[in-house]
């Protein structure tokens, strides 16, 4: 499963209250998921210096391809 069919599955099952126009869920979760990709990238080292550094970058850029939905979601 992607992240975006993750997300857009959670809004049809919540109680908001939406007008069910077309691309409705689509709306709802465009700033989700922009807010989650600023709360990632915060994470994002200034620069490599340590093999830490290198693993956090190579984990947000992971991140970043199921926020996006390019990659599945590992184990869904």
């Amino acid at each position: 499963m992607k992240f975006p069919d993750l997300l857009i599955e959670a809004i049809r099952r919540s109680e908001i209250p939406l007008r069910f126009e077309p691309g409705a869920e689509e709306a709802v979760a465009a700033p989700v998921t922009q807010l989650i990709r600023t709360w990632i990238l915060s994470h994002a080292p200034e620069s490599l210096r340590s093999e830490f550094d290198d693993g956090q970058k190579a984990l947000i850029h992971d991140l970043l391809q199921e926020l996006d939905g390019v990659r599945e979601l590992p184990g869904l």
